[in-house]
This record gives C-alpha cells, sequence and structure tokens, in this order.
C-alpha cells in the first residue's frame, strides 16, 4: 500500500515552530516529515483535544457527538459518563466505552467517582469503592474523574480515599472539583493526589490552585463558563492550562466546540503556542494519551486549517484516516441501541395536591444563567382549600417524580421561570436524572409527567392543548438521532417555554439543576425539599421547622 503524503504549513507545537513540509503516512502513524521550500499555503496542526466533558449533556450517543465535533476539529474528548452512571452505575460506563469504539474519534472514559452525588436523592444505581478499582484496572479507563465530594476528602472519608488510592495505584490521574477551596483544605485536596480542578470561577482562587501544582482547565460550555474570567492565566502559566467544556448542549455543539475557545484567546492576543498546547499537548501529557502531535513515529492525527485566524477545518485525520474532508463527515455514528432504567408509573392529580395547612411556603428562587438558587418565603393560590400556582406573581409549582421506583412525587414551588400558561419538564434532572416537572395548574403538569414517563424518558413542553416531546430513550439522557436534529428539536422547546411567557435563556436548562443538592440554596430532590446550607430536609410549610 503507497504511503500518503500531506503537505502544507506545519504547525510544530512541541518545538514552537511553523514551517512548510511534508508529512508521509504510514500504518496510522507519521513515518517522516520533510521541510519544503516555500508557503505551504493551507495549516496543518495537532487536532483539538475536550479536557473534559460529560457526553450524555450533549443528548446524543457518543458516536453521534463524534460526529458533531469533528467538523469543529475535535479528534480526541477526555469524558466522564457521571450521568449515565446515576442511572445505570457500571453498565452504564460500559455503554459509552462500547459506543466510543464505533467511531475514530478517540475517546478517553474516566471512572466515575461520586454516584451518586449524595444520599439525599434515589439514583438509579451507585459505584463502590471496589467497582472503582475495577474500572480502573480496564486499559479503557484513563483516569480517576472528578472528585466532588471535597468534604469527603477531607474528612478523610475511608469510601472516597480509597477511590482516590485506587487511581494512584494504577497510576492514573485523578481530577478535581472543588469551587472555593483555598487554604489548608485546598492543600490538603490536591496533597491526596488530586491535580485538576475546572471549577475555579476568580483567577485568585485559580492562581492558588496553580501554585500547589494543580492544573487548571479554562472551560466554556452550556452551563457553565469561566474562560473571561481565568483566560489572562495564559500570560502567567500557559504549561497548566487545558481547555474543555464540561456541560455542552446540542444547540451549543453544533455552533462549535474547544475551536471556540480557541479562536477567542487569539483574538485577545494571547501567545499562539501557548493557546494551541492548551487546546492539545497538555491535555495530551496530562492524562498520557496516545494522541499525535506531529512528531515522527506519532498517531497520524491532526487537522487541516485554512489559516490560523479563522481556524476553517477542511480535513481532519485519526490514525492516519481522513475522517472529513471539504465539509462532510466520512464516518457513521455506529450501531447503538438504548439502553434504559425508568420504572416510574403514571401519576395523578391527587399526587399534585398539596393541602392548604398554611398560606406561606419556601420557594425555590431560580435565576437565569445561575445553578445557585435562593431560598423565599412565597403565598401561592389557593383553590378548593390547596396551593397551587399563581402565574401573575411567578410562583408556579414544581414536582419531582422518582423514575427508579413507584413513589409520591415530591411537590414544592419555584419563581423566577415566568412562564403564564402551560408546563414543561424532563428527565435529565441532575444529577440522579428523576423527572422534574414545572407548570401552571395541575392538569398541564400532569400532560407534561406522564408523557415523559410513557415515552420513558425525555424533554417535554405542553402549552395551549399542545404536547411537544423530544425522547431520550438512552438512559432517559441521550436521543439516538444526530446532533442537528436533537438541537433542532432542543431549540423550538425552549422556544415554545418563552412564548408561555419564560425571560429565561436557557429555561430547560435551569430546570434540570433545580434537583442538584449540592447547589446551594434551596433545591426539590424526589424526598422532598432540600435546604444545601442546613444540608438537611425543611417542610415545605414556612414558620413548622
Amino acid at each position: 500500500m503507497k504511503n500518503k503524503k500531506i503537505e502544507g504549513n506545519i504547525v510544530d507545537i512541541v518545538e514552537k515552530s511553523i514551517f512548510n513540509g511534508c508529512l508521509e503516512l504510514e500504518r496510522g502513524k507519521i513515518a517522516s516529515i520533510k521541510k519544503l521550500n516555500g508557503s505551504g499555503g493551507r495549516f496543518i496542526l495537532p487536532g483539538w483535544i475536550d479536557a473534559h466533558v460529560h457526553v450524555e449533556s450533549s443528548m446524543i450517543t457518543p458516536g453521534q457527538f463524534a460526529r458533531a465535533c469533528v467538523p469543529h476539529g475535535t479528534i480526541a474528548v477526555v469524558a466522564d459518563p457521571h450521568e449515565i452512571a446515576n442511572v445505570l452505575g457500571t453498565r452504564g460506563v460500559e455503554y459509552m466505552i462500547e459506543n466510543g469504539k464505533e467511531v475514530p474519534v478517540k475517546f478517553y472514559f474516566g471512572a466515575p467517582s461520586c454516584v451518586p452525588a449524595t444520599p439525599f436523592e434515589t439514583s438509579g444505581a451507585g459505584i463502590r469503592a471496589y467497582e472503582v478499582d475495577q474500572l480502573l484496572q480496564k486499559n479503557e479507563i484513563n483516569f480517576l474523574a472528578e472528585m466532588m465530594n471535597f468534604p469527603g476528602v477531607l474528612a478523610d472519608e475511608p469510601e472516597v480515599m480509597e477511590k482516590i488510592a485506587s487511581g494512584r495505584k494504577y497510576g492514573k490521574p485523578v481530577d478535581g472539583h472543588a469551587p472555593g477551596l483555598t487554604g489548608e483544605n485546598l492543600k490538603k485536596y490536591i496533597e491526596a493526589g488530586i491535580s485538576t480542578d475546572h471549577e475555579s470561577y476568580t483567577i485568585e482562587e485559580a492562581r492558588e490552585k496553580i501554585s500547589m501544582g494543580m492544573k487548571i482547565l479554562i472551560r466554556n460550555g452550556s452551563a457553565a463558563k469561566n474562560f473571561d474570567e481565568l483566560i489572562p492565566l495564559m500570560n502567567e502559566n500557559p504549561e497548566m492550562l487545558m481547555f474543555c467544556s464540561d456541560d455542552l448542549h446540542p444547540d451549543d455543539l453544533v455552533k462549535g466546540h474547544i475551536n471556540l475557545l480557541v479562536k477567542r484567546a487569539l483574538e485577545k492576543g494571547y501567545g499562539l503556542f501557548d493557546v494551541l498546547r492548551a487546546a492539545s499537548l497538555n491535555p495530551a501529557r496530562h492524562y498520557g494519551l496516545d494522541t499525535g502531535m506531529l512528531q515522527p513515529g506519532d498517531p497520524a492525527d491532526f487537522i487541516v486549517v485554512d489559516d490560523l485566524e479563522r481556524l476553517n477545518v477542511i480535513e481532519a485525520y485519526i490514525n492516519g484516516k481522513c475522517i472529513y474532508s471539504e465539509g462532510e463527515t466520512l464516518f457513521s455514528a455506529g450501531n447503538v441501541s438504548a439502553v434504559n432504567k425508568f420504572d416510574a408509573e403514571n401519576i395523578g392529580l391527587n399526587d399534585l395536591m398539596v393541602p392548604a395547612i398554611r398560606w406561606e411556603v419556601y420557594a425555590i428562587q431560580a435565576t437565569d444563567g445561575e445553578l445557585i438558587t435562593g431560598k423565599v418565603k412565597v403565598r401561592p393560590a389557593i383553590e378548593n382549600d390547596r396551593l397551587v400556582s399563581d402565574p401573575d406573581n411567578d410562583i408556579i409549582k414544581l414536582t419531582v417524580i422518582n423514575r427508579y421506583v413507584h413513589t409520591r412525587p415530591s411537590v414544592g414551588f419555584i419563581r423566577g421561570l415566568g412562564i403564564k400558561e402551560g408546563a414543561f419538564g424532563c428527565s435529565i434532572a441532575h444529577d440522579s436524572h428523576n423527572v422534574i416537572v414545572a407548570g401552571v395548574r395541575d392538569t398541564d403538569i400532569l400532560e407534561v409527567a406522564n408523557a415523559i414517563i410513557n415515552a420513558k424518558g425525555g424533554i417535554a413542553v405542553y402549552s395551549q392543548g399542545e404536547i411537544n416531546l423530544l425522547e431520550l430513550p438512552v438512559a432517559g439522557l441521550m436521543s439516538l438521532n444526530d446532533a442537528p436534529m436533537v438541537a433542532k428539536n432542543y431549540h423550538e422547546l425552549n422556544l415554545r417555554i418563552t412564548r408561555m411567557g419564560s425571560s429565561l435563556q436557557a429555561p430547560i436548562m435551569t430546570l434540570s439543576f433545580m434537583s442538584l443538592l449540592v447547589i446551594p440554596e434551596l433545591k426539590l430532590g424526589d424526598r422532598g425539599l432540600f435546604d444545601v446550607n442546613k444540608f438537611d430536609f425543611i417542610p415545605l410549610y414556612a414558620g413548622v421547622e
């Protein structure tokens, strides 16, 4: 078989040089690199690596994610299958690994470290320390995924420390998740063996973490972003930085991926090689990835772009094979079937009844673009001695339905959604992914909740007598369709909610975090109203504590 040759301006980010040259590819590797005279026109450089992502947040399978990210120049992702693990445990992790093998894009999965995230809500599965150890023994598992339970690390909880010890035993990096941690507590957290953090919201926090040897991930996801705050670190400690998306919804993924962070950093004037290294070399070195960096003997993984400003991808290669060319992705998403765990039964109107024992109740105060919520006292409307929504005062009934065990839903109220009619909900409810629904009338809530239950997962909107549903048959989190189709449906559902009166930029995403019991201040889980500051359940009715 004749060796393939690729010519262009070669961007050598290891040696920090650019020259006109020719790559000779043989058996999936770079056999040689020859310098040529003149200008090469187009540019050849290592493809992007997303240093931390939850593929499930894109609502598509790994195979479809691969097809969506390659046009943006991404050739590898470091993925934490935390979301599907909360539904299916290690079976879910295995599903992601196997589907990832169906495509040429390189998926590097981690062993989820915090499943379930909290014992105060019902998840579909748990992953104990011995299971983490078993996962880390696999070649397909490259790291211990984000250790969100930093209080457990600080308290030397045996189960937590055993998981970290397994990562160190097998020589695999341990990812961190420690927002706001500083001083001696941060020192102890890092000394446990934790090497990265993507949760720094201030540059001072990130600087302290870097000073203690921690790598910092600059992210630009759908839910959380810290690019603008942290990018000045590129002039201070570029070797300690990586780029990631964390959570990227389908409508954002089709617009761009790591390429957007690269472009923004270059537009701000940061050094070309520092930026390119953060997007490829730094994560490859940190995680020990077998992704090529345009060196002789490396896997032939690279992208060909028009120039170093627009960075429009002309071609993409992985292991010497062209997988993208001139706007066409040259591989399928692979064969994949749905796996799920969804045992909820339809609910009735009586399940949503809130007796008017007291008029004043505690409610969640949602804020656009924020995962942190407030705790407020409100007075809902009263009908037939029952508390109901009062849309005129933005007080909307909220329910969370356990999808793993048939039991009575928990019911509360939320302010900040802004809807004037109808209801919407989803089976994406971080982190345990029960069914969460908000609605103006109890009958509206029933329409949405039962549509999701009958579909065994999805996102639904009910407005003006019409129900619209985006089915998510893979663990209630992912569609089997491609990114453009899912993005279109997701966008249309958000638009419908906007027409219902909501002013939120991303109402479905906002709702999906209203049961995340580890983010202050007030949340609703499947077992009731939870005050995160007190770290305990509280009564719905105010004044009865």
